[in-house]
């Protein structure tokens, strides 16, 4: 597959145009120049074209943050086959785009240069001025609305072959692939072991500065995303794909979180919508904290919104080799857990080190190991026979009638996280503090300490009950 990459100024659009061509608002977009920092990658469409595409960062001119972000750019310069040189028509042609301009041509690729933001009069000017960079004839394109697509697709065209099928939606492939499956007999729902074969996908989360994006660099064995001593160098969620021990992963480092009373602007806020929007979409999520500052209230509300959306948790305590006191930091850790995370209890924590490698191991055998109970299918036999002997050892509240309320079955209905179903000719009656005892138990029977467990309780049909005309 070929491998398109947007480069370009900051804020001439490029991260506008990754997600028209990814079709999804997957990038960060703002006003403000220089928002997006890492490279980001996804698979672009046009049309019947698809393609490996590369959201860069913007040139910019001096500072240690702004070479790091070009090292990023050139990196994805040289991986790309065709290259999308944006310029801003509007704006008009500036020295930067000079210099880039003249960077590109020594590196022999093919390259379609874009002048963005030429809807109506306001950007001819700075389309005429795109001819004297001498790289490509200026294509006219808005990629806010979509305007010099087709022109888009048929210079691409020149560099990929186009893909038969490809022209289908995303709805339409799914109706295609259902009638398909009707016309053989009926539909099949997806299994759980053939989920178990698709990409695991690992959100890093934490508040800013506790080493999320220095974990991903090391477990990824490359300087991926950047990282510094400033906090909130981070702002869109990076995707990664990874490969440990033969397994397929995902790993996405996300934004800071700081409290909602703390984020200076919509920019901020941006960041940390995307941040929790990955972490909810992630399989496992992965809470970085400081070893000096374990579970702070920030760290808290992070760790109660995944397990509330049923995502699979792990604490990683990081900066462990320079922590001022090791004993007092696990004991802290260990009490707010239990004080404060009561709903999933067992969750699991390491101590690592992100900076040089150490603990990272263990941290992978727990996130596989915690994956594997969230996936986990308990069978209908054994869970009865726990119900039995649960409801034996501690009796079901007396309801109104002065009669004990009614356990009947109890079977799971899915997995990620386990969520079952009691039926019982009374479940309104039961309280809170019972369905936490049937929680517990679960957990303590078959091995699911750490994930999030889902029981409800419904009313079971009488079948001599005579049906409402």
């Amino acid at each position: 597959m070929k491998t398109v990459a947007i480069i370009g100024r900051t804020n001439v659009g490029k991260s506008t145009l990754f997600n028209r061509l990814i079709g999804r608002k997957k990038a960060i977009v703002h006003d403000r120049a220089g928002v997006t920092r890492d490279r980001r990658e996804g698979m672009g469409k046009l049309f019947d074209l698809s393609f490996k595409l590369i959201d860069t960062a913007g040139l910019e001119e001096t500072g240690e943050l702004a070479k790091a972000m070009w090292e990023q750019t050139e990196i994805a310069i040289d991986e790309a086959d065709v290259l999308l040189y944006m310029i801003d028509s509007k704006a008009g042609i500036t020295p930067q785009d000079r210099k880039l301009s003249a960077f590109l041509r020594r590196k022999n690729k093919p390259v379609l240069l874009l002048a963005n933001k030429s809807e109506g009069k306001a950007g001819l000017d700075g389309l005429a001025e795109g001819y004297g960079l001498g790289i490509a004839e200026p294509l006219p394109i808005s990629a806010e609305h979509g305007e010099g697509m087709d022109e888009l697709y048929l210079r691409l065209k020149e560099y990929i072959e186009p893909v038969e099928g490809a022209r289908l939606s995303r709805r339409q492939q799914k109706k295609k692939e259902l009638a398909a499956k009707e016309a053989k007999g009926g539909l099949e729902e997806a299994s759980d072991a053939e989920e178990d074969e698709k990409q695991i996908k690992i959100a890093i989360v934490g508040r800013p500065n506790v080493g999320k994006s220095t974990l991903v660099n090391r477990l990824l064995g490359e300087a991926r995303v950047l990282t510094g001593p400033i906090a909130g160098i981070t702002r869109d969620a990076i995707s990664v794909p990874f490969s440990y021990n033969g397994k397929e992963l995902e790993l996405v480092d996300t934004a800071g979180l700081r409290r909602q009373s703390k984020r200076q602007d919509d920019l901020e806020k941006l960041a940390a919508a995307d941040t929790k929007r990955s972490a909810f979409l992630a399989q496992i999520v992965i809470l970085v904290l400081d070893a000096d500052a374990v579970l702070e209230k920030q760290d808290l509300n992070i760790a109660a919104e995944v397990i509330k959306e049923g995502r699979a948790l792990v604490i990683a305590v990081n900066k462990w080799d320079i922590a001022k006191d090791k004993a007092e930091s696990m004991e802290r850790l260990s009490d707010k857990l239990q004080t404060s995370l009561r709903q999933v209890r067992g969750i699991p924590t390491v101590n690592i080190c992100a900076k040089d490698g150490y603990g990272l191991d263990r941290l992978m055998k727990i996130v596989f190991a915690t994956y594997a109970k969230w996936n986990k299918r308990v069978p209908t036999g054994p869970l009865n026979r726990w119900l039995e002997a649960a409801v034996e050892r501690h009796p079901t509240p007396l309801a109104t009638n002065g009669r004990r309320i009614p356990m009947k079955y109890i079977t799971q209905i899915k997995s990620r996280p386990p969520a079952f179903v009691i039926f019982s000719s009374n479940p309104d009656k039961l309280p809170e503090s019972y369905t936490r005892y049937l929680v517990n138990g679960i957990r303590d029977t078959f091995d699911l300490d750490g994930v999030p467990i889902r029981i409800t309780v419904r009313k079971q049909k009488n079948p001599f009950e005579k049906k409402s005309k």
